[in-house]
């Protein structure tokens, strides 16, 4: 029996799996590839107390961004979140948990998750902050810090396409924390920009197999946004 896969929104596609105090991953790089949809989604479900795993926060009035300015997430297992004003001021004021990583690690962790490794060793932070409370082991003479694997309760994930079964290819910049992310969570939701028949992806494009999809959103629009906009200043006429 063909189970289906396709929900006709994303606030459908949440409702009924998300609940306060669950740990959630949210795709995406700075602005680029981020799951816009479904975390709109995650903040008209009012769940609160939430764990978010991402590269970083969005800025003030988008990405993870707008789950900030309405105090859903407790806390925030990142890399970099030096764009966001207000992550700063909650975090400042005790009011916001963070567990900051390394890109390198905070990507092998996810990719760890999803392997199925609860654990492994990286140089990377040995002798720093990162390091402490952590058990360290020598191998070859260089001492190294064991991280843990990280596993979700659910993945946001954003494609460029999808078949029905769920299987997704990203596109160009996009293809950043998405395909480990999905890989690695109880259940993965995709929202998606195009979603074509069956047989028409090239199975040599597919990043992430469908087995690994639980729910689909296909979107009605795209906003891509750009975080930092640099052009070259016009010369003196």
């Amino acid at each position: 029996m063909a189970v289906n896969k396709i929900f006709p929104g994303a606030a459908a596609a949440l409702a009924g799996v998300i609940k306060d105090g669950m740990t959630l991953m949210a795709g995406g790089f700075g602005l680029c590839g981020i799951p816009s949809a479904l975390i709109e989604a995650v903040k008209q479900s009012g769940a609160k107390n939430l764990t978010f795993i991402s590269n970083n926060a969005g800025i003030d009035d988008a990405g993870l961004g707008v789950l900030l300015q309405t105090r859903q997430i407790r806390k925030m297992i990142s890399s970099y979140v030096g764009e966001n004003a207000t992550f700063m001021r909650q975090y400042l004021a005790g009011e916001l948990e963070i567990e900051f990583n390394p890109q390198g690690t905070l990507a092998e962790r996810i990719r760890a998750g999803g392997a199925g490794i609860p654990a492994f060793y990286t140089a990377t932070g040995y002798g720093t902050a990162i390091a402490e409370g952590k058990p360290v082991a020598e191998f070859d003479g260089r001492m190294y810090v064991q991280e843990r694997g990280l596993v979700a309760d659910i993945a946001l994930v954003h494609a460029w396409k999808a078949d029905p079964e769920g299987n997704l290819v990203y596109r160009k910049t996009a293809r950043n924390f998405n395909p480990m992310m999905a890989s690695a969570s109880k259940m993965t939701i995709a929202e998606v920009e195009h979603l074509v028949p069956m047989g028409e992806l090239d199975g040599d494009h597919i990043v992430t197999p469908g087995i690994f999809v639980k729910r689909i959103v296909l979107l009605d629009h795209v906003d891509k946004r750009i975080e930092q906009r640099t052009v070259r200043k016009r010369e003196a006429a």
